[in-house]
């Protein structure tokens, strides 16, 4: 039973010899701009979708409530933050299928 513990602890120790050395992380470029960051009266999204009438924006509160839903007319959206609570929000950005092409957070301060 000793030699099996014994293995089985070597067998631990020479995997972990082996692990793949890691790469640099790099940023991957957004399609989506939204500032001021952090923001106070408004946020104003930029977004770089050759046809921005093919998504939508989504807004969702930090626990997962969804504030606001509307599907883009052009390159730049406005937001009035008058009803927002201070706080962090999620945005989610959709294609016509429902699929999240780009997403972040922004947090209001009031």
């Amino acid at each position: 039973m000793k030699i099996f513990y014994i293995l089985v602890f070597s067998l631990l120790l020479t995997s972990k010899g082996f692990t793949q050395a890691r790469l640099p992380q790099q940023e991957v470029p957004t399609a989506v701009r939204c500032y001021p960051n952090p923001a106070i009266t408004q946020i104003t999204f930029d977004f770089k979708y050759s046809n921005p009438r093919d998504y939508s924006l989504q807004i969702f509160s930090f626990i997962g409530k969804k504030i606001f839903d509307q599907s883009l007319n052009n390159q730049k959206t406005i937001i009035d933050l008058a009803d927002y609570y201070r706080g962090l929000y999620i945005y989610q950005v959709k294609d016509k299928s429902g699929k999240i092409v780009d997403s972040g957070r922004f947090q209001v301060s009031k």
